[in-house]
């Protein structure tokens, strides 16, 4: 297992370019959640710190206002959890497509039969 790495407020915001208060509101609004200390301190991971260059561009080359960045980043959320599970599910059909065709238990011969067999249930006793 590979550690990842984290970084305090003040390396993130010069890595992403911006100042540590826009961090901290952006956390506030949703918009970027990095992990926190047992202290509360957060640390911001390299996805974090790609996504606040994305929210940068959204924002200042696009004009996007934040509102709008918060819709786009939940949006890109949902279709890349609706692309995992749609990649789980081809998966899962094709598992299933392969063992289509193999047999699902012993074949056996039934001996061919001219008999009539008339079945009837039990009755109840009064005591069950």
């Amino acid at each position: 297992m590979s550690e990842k790495t984290l970084y305090v407020i003040s390396v993130a915001a010069e890595r992403a370019g911006m100042h540590a208060q826009t961090l901290r509101t952006y956390d506030r609004l949703g918009l970027v959640t990095p992990e926190r200390t047992s202290g509360g301190g957060r640390r911001y991971s390299d996805r974090d710190i790609k996504l606040l260059r994305r929210i940068q561009e959204l924002s200042q080359e696009d004009g996007v206002n934040l509102a709008g960045i918060k819709a786009i980043i939940e949006l890109t959320e949902e279709c890349d959890r609706l692309r995992e599970e749609r990649d789980e599910l081809a998966h899962e059909l094709q598992s299933l497509r392969a063992r289509q065709g193999q047999p699902r238990g012993e074949l056996v011969h039934v001996p061919r039969s001219t008999s009539v067999v008339m079945w009837k249930p039990r009755r109840r006793r009064a005591d069950d």
